[in-house]
Order: structure tokens, then C-alpha cells, then sequence
């Protein structure tokens, strides 16, 4: 898993592996920069660790290949973004093509980018929901895997819908996963079928 702040996804994934019957195991977490909360639950949870930082190196593509070595040195059937918030370069997704997996808080392909929770908003959409997909060399366009809604409600803030978006999100990506592991899975131009 890669992450870049408190983790939540990753917890939800650590404690389903606790589980009788799950079929995925986190088997090493990786971060774009120390200090983490995400870190420290993969230390609690005995699950080795790395950082690597884009202020590193001396450009993207330099670090996307330090990634990638770091990635591929656990040989990871799936590379889960959990709340990663660097983009992945053509190295990385050449290493692992239709591996990578990641969750985005809206129902793609609306509301891409950076702040999809506030463009709901904002766009006065009435359904919003999260979106789990492979990663492709674009921002948010990857095939979709699965989605959840989650109605937007009169008066909602943009924390109150987040809330209520991660919620759903860790649900969605611990079923996910566990699928896509379990039963497997293919991929057709953009339609990804389970089992």
C-alpha cells in the first residue's frame, strides 16, 4: 500500500485482514514522506515500512523509478493508493500494469482532481458517492472497478460529506480488494470484470 497521511484506508485493510475468510494481506506500506500517522499503524500492525520522498531526488522521473524499486522489492500482486497523493509515473504503471489501485471520493468520471468533495458541492450535485479504479497515466481516468453513493443533504459541509464519503470508502475498498484477490479478475478496454 502507499499512503501519505493518517491511514484510515490502511487501517480498514489491516483490520479485514484480521479476519477469518479475507483474502488480501498488506504486505508492506510505502510513503511519499515521514512522520505519518500511516506509518506508525504499520509499525503497530508489524508490517515493514519505506519512505520516499519526491524532495529526494532530482526529478519525478528519478523518484518514480526509486518507487518503483521500492514497490517491486515485495513482489505485490495489487498496489493499493490508499490516500496516496502523488501521481504515479509511466514507470511505475509499466512495472505493475493493471495492478494499481486507488479510491477516489466521487462517482468517476465526475468531479476528478484534487477537490472532488468541494466541486460536488459547489456543482450542487444531489448523489456523490466514492469510486475504486485502476490507475492509468491520467488523473482519476483509469477503469472503474466499483462504486458506492452517498447522497449529498441539504446543508451538507464539505467535512460533513467527506465523513460520510470515507465511510462508505473503507467498506467499498476492503470488499474490493478482497474480490479482486479472492476471484480474480479482467480487464477489457475500460470495463474490469471480478471473477
Amino acid at each position: 500500500m502507499l499512503v501519505s497521511g493518517a491511514g484510515s484506508n490502511l487501517q480498514a485493510l489491516l483490520d479485514a485482514g484480521d479476519q477469518p475468510g479475507f483474502s488480501a494481506a498488506v504486505v508492506a506500506v510505502g510513503a511519499d514522506r515521514p512522520g505519518i500517522p500511516a506509518l506508525d499503524r504499520s509499525a503497530s500492525a508489524g508490517i515493514p515500512s519505506f519512505v520516499v520522498p519526491v524532495a529526494d531526488f532530482d526529478d519525478r522521473a528519478a523518484w518514480d523509478r526509486a518507487l518503483t524499486d521500492a514497490v517491486s522489492a515485495y513482489r505485490p500482486d495489487l498496489v493499493v493508493l490508499a490516500g496516496f497523493m502523488k501521481i504515479v509515473g509511466t514507470e511505475f504503471l509499466r512495472c505493475f500494469p493493471a495492478q494499481v489501485v486507488n479510491t477516489h471520493p466521487a462517482l468517476l468520471p465526475a468531479f476528478p482532481g484534487a477537490h472532488p468533495v468541494r466541486d460536488t458541492l459547489a456543482y450542487g450535485a444531489k448523489v456523490s458517492g466514492v469510486t475504486v479504479h485502476l490507475v492509468d497515466a491520467g488523473v482519476d481516468t483509469g477503469p472503474v472497478i466499483a462504486q458506492a453513493t452517498v447522497d449529498v443533504r441539504p446543508g451538507d459541509t464539505e467535512q460533513a460529506l467527506h465523513e460520510r464519503i470515507k465511510r462508505v470508502e473503507r467498506a467499498l475498498l476492503v470488499d474490493t480488494v478482497d474480490r479482486m484477490v479472492r476471484l480474480g479478475y479482467s480487464v477489457n478496454g475500460r470495463e474490469v470484470v471480478l471473477g
